[in-house]
C-alpha cells in the first residue's frame, strides 16, 4: 500500500458544531476546511470522512436523512473543487442507541473500524495517513491505528486527551504541516 489519505471527522472540522446536525440548512463549513481538501488533494492524499452519529442512534434523524445532507454537503465540497472519496459513518451507541442501533461496535471512534475500512477499500497506508479531529476519541483512533499524524483542533474538549496528537487552532495549521512533510 503506497497511498495515503486524509481522514476527517465531520463535526467540528467539515462543519461547525451545531449538535445532531441533519438539515442542510444548518450546514456552515469551518474556515479552511475546502483549501485544506484541496491541498491534500494536490499531495496526494484521499479525502475520508469518518464520522460518529449518535443522532442516529438515539433516533434524532434516519440513515438515509444523514444520506442526503451527506450528497449536499459533497455537492458543495465539489463546488469548492473538493471531492470526497469516502464519507464513512457509525450510527450505533452502546449506551442511547435505540433497538438496533444500542451497541457497541468496532466502528465508533474511538475504535478504528473506520480508519482500517478506508484503508482497506482505498488501498492506503495507516502509517503514512493523517487524522484531524475536535475530539479525545478521534485522536485515541488515530493512535490505535497507527497513523502518522493525529491534529486535535482546539475549543472542544475541555481537558487535555491522552495518546499522541499536534493541537491546533486553525486547519491552515493542518495544510501548513501537509505542505512542510509532503
Amino acid at each position: 500500500m503506497s497511498g495515503r489519505a486524509l481522514f476527517l471527522d465531520r463535526d467540528g472540522v467539515v462543519n461547525v458544531e451545531v449538535g445532531y446536525l441533519h438539515r442542510p440548512e444548518e450546514v456552515r463549513f469551518i474556515d479552511g476546511i475546502f483549501s485544506l481538501c484541496r491541498t491534500a488533494m494536490g499531495l496526494g492524499y484521499r479525502l475520508i470522512v469518518v464520522t460518529n452519529q449518535a443522532g442516529i442512534a438515539r433516533g434524532y434523524y434516519t440513515e438515509a436523512e444523514f444520506q442526503l445532507l451527506m450528497e449536499f454537503m459533497s455537492a458543495e465540497l465539489r463546488a469548492e473543487g473538493v471531492e470526497l472519496d469516502a464519507v464513512y459513518h457509525c450510527p450505533y451507541h452502546p449506551e442511547h442507541g435505540v433497538g438496533e442501533y444500542k451497541r457497541e461496535h468496532e466502528d465508533r471512534k474511538p475504535g478504528t473500524g473506520m480508519l482500517r475500512r478506508g484503508a482497506r477499500e482505498f488501498g492506503v497506508s495507516l502509517t503514512e495517513s493523517v487524522m484531524v479531529g475536535d475530539r479525545c476519541s478521534d485522536i485515541a483512533a488515530a493512535n490505535a491505528a497507527g497513523l502518522r499524524q493525529a491534529f486535535l483542533i482546539s475549543g472542544t474538549e475541555a481537558a487535555e486527551c491522552g495518546g499522541k496528537y499536534v493541537g491546533v487552532e486553525s486547519l491552515a495549521e493542518v495544510e501548513q504541516w501537509l505542505v512542510e512533510r509532503s
